[in-house]
This record gives structure tokens, C-alpha cells and sequence, in this order.
């Protein structure tokens, strides 16, 4: 059933993905003792996608658009921490992990437009 929901459902699809590849990255980050930043990434950034799927069973279209703000958030927090990796020195390349998360940014900032409007 995930697999389906996950296929019709951009946002989910795109998030999930991402935090898939962003569990691999952090696992480099531990093996390199980079523990505060790993737990900080790990956390907002697979938070993304649990409130996306905690959205899709909302009470309201309040409710919809307050957790797609939440995953919003998430999303913007995630950046920041991928920006510190990047600039730091000897961290590994997160470019496209950050490419990613751009993407998601912009489905994010369509479904709540959308969602306002409607």
C-alpha cells in the first residue's frame, strides 16, 4: 500500500527518497564522529516527510495546511544544517542532497499556494 500511495503522491515519493538518502549520508557523518550536526540532519530532515504523511490523514484543511507548514519548516531547517555541512571543511559532498531538498521545497511551496487558494 505505501508503495502505492508513495507513487501517486509527489510529495511523499520525493521526501521519503530523500530521507532515505539522507540516512546514508548521516551514517558517513557518524563514522567521521560528526554526532551533533548527524542527529540535528537526521531529525529535521526525516521529519519532512512524517508530517507530510501525518497531512495526508488531516482533520481539516487547517490541520492539512498547519502540517504541510510543519514539513515546510522541517524542510527549511534541513537546509541549514546541509549549508554548514557543505561549507564546512571535512565533511563529505551533500550537493545533492541539497538538490533534492530544493525540490521538495518548491512541491511544498505549491501545495500550500494551492492549498490557500482553494
Amino acid at each position: 500500500m505505501q508503495k502505492v500511495l508513495f507513487k501517486e503522491n509527489m510529495i511523499l515519493r520525493l521526501s521519503f527518497d530523500f530521507s532515505l538518502k539522507l540516512i546514508a549520508y548521516c551514517e558517513q557523518l557518524e563514522a567521521l564522529k560528526k554526532f551533533v550536526i548527524t542527529n540535528q540532519l537526521l531529525r529535521s530532515g526525516t521529519s519532512i516527510c512524517a508530517n507530510a504523511m501525518e497531512a495526508q490523514n488531516a482533520e481539516s484543511k487547517n490541520d492539512f495546511i498547519h502540517k504541510m507548514k510543519v514539513a515546510a519548516k522541517e524542510a527549511d531547517e534541513t537546509q541549514y544544517w546541509l549549508m554548514l555541512c557543505d561549507q564546512s571543511e571535512g565533511y563529505p559532498d551533500c550537493k545533492d542532497l541539497i538538490v533534492k531538498l530544493n525540490e521538495i521545497q518548491r512541491v511544498l511551496t505549491k501545495i500550500l499556494a494551492t492549498s490557500r487558494r482553494n
